[in-house]
């Protein structure tokens, strides 16, 4: 079978803490997304290009490079992503 590396890409990303919309996220991906939070603020929906995903506190949400957004667990994020040095 064949093996294949991800392409090294930059993306942008937020990890939840919770709150609300407006203290939840960043405000310029409020702007762009179309994210329903619970009234605790424990999570957030995120339509994603696969339906709806559910983002709880403590999880990434991420911007692809397409501009979609799309949550991922801790573990995942940390195995997957390093911190990008301007």
């Amino acid at each position: 079978m064949a093996q294949f590396r991800k392409k090294p890409v930059t993306i942008e990303a937020f990890q939840f803490v919770g709150g609300t919309m407006e203290s939840g996220l960043p405000k310029d991906w409020i702007r762009d997304g179309d994210f329903d939070f619970s009234r605790d603020g424990e999570f957030v929906i995120i339509p994603t290009l696969e339906g709806n995903h559910k983002a709880n506190k403590g999880d990434w949400i991420i911007k692809g490079v397409k501009g979609e957004f799309y949550p991922c667990k801790p573990d995942i994020f940390e195995a997957t992503y390093e911190r990008v040095i301007p």
